[in-house]
């Protein structure tokens, strides 16, 4: 059957802005999707390997005050998620860097890598040492709430200030009761990983069952990665970092830090890694982000808490001008 041409664009216009996001193919390293700036990188030699670590450093577009932020990004994400932030944070006058840790984005994915939340932390400090950045506001947001923790408490003297954004790890899955996945399993899972798997994953667990078409460049971002040449690498170096996170939880550790700290979470939120595998009655009570944020608060000597009651797992993407409002208010004079 032949449709109209009134018909036949019509449907074009109701056709779902997540079959465009299908035809995206990257590689390994992300090579295909430009970012918001520049990108640089960072050449240095670990664990008996040289690695390349690519990185954003932009300069503030207003009167520069001297400072400089750190922005740490999640296992699903990438520097580029930052953009809005970027361009909030250097209008005000800030200097930001913005790294993709070593098995993300356009740096390096080894195949033999033992990962730990101290590995990368010691690896970006590195980095900002090589820019001559000796102390830095951290913000970190999802799992790279985790590593802006771990870095605070492993390098006290060089952090400024503390922000974490929805940050995982604060409760202790295993603890908790979630089966333990080997890393063989993460990576079966993660092969799997297609477009519409992660559109229906933030959609549920981030975004609180809504979508919104400017979602879609993110989803195009990392299933682009998936549905390249360099998938197998990918979906690899995803599984040992997933690994990573489940067995090195933070939250035991949130009362020794000794820097100021602010909590950004949106209560909407609902993440926990392997929550999958968890019990039906385990899996409805993990990442309850209204308990975990106000836990984490009260854990935290001094730490301010500012929730967003109708924003989940990615305040920044969901709510650029009201994150980013509250995110400069929560540096400080």
């Amino acid at each position: 059957m032949r449709l109209s041409p009134s018909i036949a664009a019509l449907a074009a216009l109701l056709l779902p802005v997540q079959l465009l996001a299908s035809d995206a193919r990257y590689g390994a390293r992300l090579e295909g999707f430009d970012y918001p700036h520049p990108v640089r990188i960072h050449a240095f030699e670990s664990q008996r390997q040289a690695l390349e670590m690519a990185y954003l450093d932009v300069a503030p577009t207003a009167p520069a005050n001297g400072r400089t932020v750190l922005l740490l990004h999640g296992k699903n994400f990438c520097a580029a998620t930052w953009e809005s932030a970027i361009g909030a944070l250097t209008a005000a006058g800030y200097r930001v860097v913005a790294p993709d840790q070593i098995g993300f984005c356009k740096s390096g994915k080894p195949e033999r890598y033992q990962y730990s939340f101290a590995q990368l932390a010691g690896n970006t400090h590195a980095l900002l040492q090589s820019l001559g950045i000796e102390r830095a506001i951290i913000v970190g947001h999802s799992m790279g709430g985790m590593l802006a923790t771990r870095y605070a408490l492993q390098y006290p003297q060089a952090s400024e200030r503390l922000v974490l954004v929805n940050p995982i790890g604060l409760e202790d899955w295993k603890a908790e009761g979630v089966p333990w996945r080997s890393v063989d399993q993460w990576f079966e899972r993660e092969a799997k990983t297609t477009f519409d798997s992660i559109r229906d994953y933030q959609r549920e667990v981030y975004y609180g069952g809504r979508w919104a078409p400017e979602y879609e460049r993110w989803v195009r971002m990392l299933g682009g990665m998936y549905a390249g040449p360099g998938r197998d690498a990918v979906a690899w170096s995803q599984a040992l970092t997933s690994d990573m996170v489940f067995n090195q939880p933070v939250v035991h550790e949130l009362e020794d830090i000794a820097v100021p700290t602010t909590l950004l979470i949106g209560r909407r939120d609902r993440t926990a890694i392997g929550k999958d595998l968890a019990p039906p009655e385990l899996a409805r009570r993990l990442g309850d982000y209204p308990a975990l944020g106000r836990r984490a608060a009260a854990a935290i000597p001094g730490a301010q808490l500012v929730e967003f009651e109708d924003l989940g797992h990615s305040p920044q993407v969901e709510a650029p001008a009201r994150f980013n409002e509250a995110l400069i208010r929560s540096l400080g004079p």
